[in-house]
């Protein structure tokens, strides 16, 4: 890739919607700032051979501009398939998976400043996010209509309620997250596909394919494995009720962290102290996208989080037909009916969070007529397309105010 003789020199970043609006590769200045903005050029145009649909044609942007896996990642990569199949959006970012609707960055830099219906949409869910759309914006001059999604569960930091107060439309993912804006918002609660996260036609099967005991009765809490998921709280549930219960296995599988590495080691010193090391099993994340077969292959899920933003996994067990016992962090307050499809206990109460987990233990037809209530409770509400549906709705909206 060499540079263009016509394209124009780089010096400051008030040049840059001039270098967008033309082929090639600029001319940088010497120095480390034009070597920075060399390579960020080039990324961009190395990102624009992913491209799937032609920027022309898409009336809304889901940017995800974090390359690490995260739940807003996961939502981003769940909802736009969807979404596309009836409205014209693609997601924009680094290592999207191919087969979703995407764009690269240097497109978006590039593209005409009146989308195809007039307006654009940008959706963001994160703070780098709804700063991009507002460079776009005001900095490159396209024209957007800005929306953005809190799940965040805490006053918002001085900054971030200044972004938030930019914005065209405010979602929150549940009445929790809707309690710390300061602005006017939709609630919309996250969906899941279930298509995907459905019970297990073999449950056996699942377990042998995934390594997993095959006749256990099977105890599951997935997820980052650190110290607001309560992992420690979900151990010691498993180290009280274990020894009494010879038929159970619990299964903690998630990331690990450097710095909370030392969290997780001391964990499993515990369950091996203890001589539970073989029935408390601690797994690695699972790499791929499909991880509906983990939850499929258990029998319960506890949730035991101190704190978290919204929180799918419950939703993702109910719909597998698997009953959850959960804090009452995040939303599952909203999304776990208590008594029929789970339990909900207080954060932090170790014991009614392990009398909770005992009762469905110790009663199979509880257990097997709550399964049957899961799953038709995340049937009627949080099917993905609810989600997609509602989202898009605010979407048409402003594309046509415009």
């Amino acid at each position: 890739m060499g540079s263009n003789p016509a394209a124009p020199t780089i010096l400051f970043p008030a040049h840059l919607p001039v270098a967008f609006e033309n082929p090639g590769l600029p001319e940088f200045p010497a120095g480390g700032c034009g070597w920075m903005f060399r390579r960020v050029w080039i990324g961009m145009e190395r990102s624009a051979k992913r491209n799937s649909v032609d920027i022309g044609e898409v009336d809304i942007l889901a940017p995800n501009l974090k390359k690490r896996m995260s739940g807003v990642t996961s939502t981003v990569f769940r909802l736009v398939p969807v979404q596309a199949r009836s409205l014209r959006i693609a997601t924009v970012g680094p290592a999207i998976p191919s087969n979703i609707p995407q764009v690269s960055l240097l497109e978006v830099a590039r593209m005409a400043r009146r989308g195809p219906s007039g307006v654009r949409v940008w959706h963001a869910r994160r703070n780098i996010e709804m700063v991009a759309g507002l460079l776009l914006k005001t900095f490159l001059r396209k024209r957007l209509r800005l929306v953005f999604t809190s799940a965040a569960q805490r006053d918002h930091k001085p900054f971030t309620k200044w972004l938030i107060g930019r914005m065209d439309r405010v979602i929150a993912t549940s009445s929790k997250s809707a309690g710390f804006l300061e602005v006017e918002n939709t609630v919309i609660h996250h969906g899941i596909d279930t298509g995907l996260f459905s019970p297990a036609a073999d449950k056996r099967e699942i377990r042998r394919r995934l390594g997993l005991p095959e006749t256990s009765v099977l105890v599951g809490c997935f997820g980052r494995v650190r110290f607001q998921k309560g992992n420690d709280l979900f151990v010691e549930a498993m180290l009280r009720l274990l020894p009494d219960r010879p038929d159970v296995v619990a299964v903690m599988m998630g990331g690990v962290t450097e710095e909370n590495r030392k969290f997780a080691d001391n964990l499993a010193a515990r369950a091996q102290s203890a001589g539970l090391g073989e029935r408390i099993l601690f797994l690695p994340e699972e790499k791929n996208w499909d991880i509906s077969p983990w939850f499929k292959a258990l029998d319960l899920y506890i949730a035991p989080q101190r704190w978290e933003g919204f929180g799918l996994t419950p939703l993702e067990a109910m719909a597998c037909g698997v009953p959850v016992v959960a804090t009452r962090a995040g939303a599952f307050e909203d999304l776990v009916a208590d008594g029929e499809t789970g339990r909900l206990v207080d954060i932090e109460d170790i014991d009614a969070l392990t009398h909770a987990t005992v009762e469905l233990l110790d009663d199979p037809p509880m257990r097997a007529q709550w399964s049957e209530n899961a799953v038709r409770h995340v049937e009627e509400n949080f099917r993905i397309e609810i989600e997609a549906d509602a989202i898009n709705a605010i979407y048409r909206d402003l594309l046509a105010a415009s």
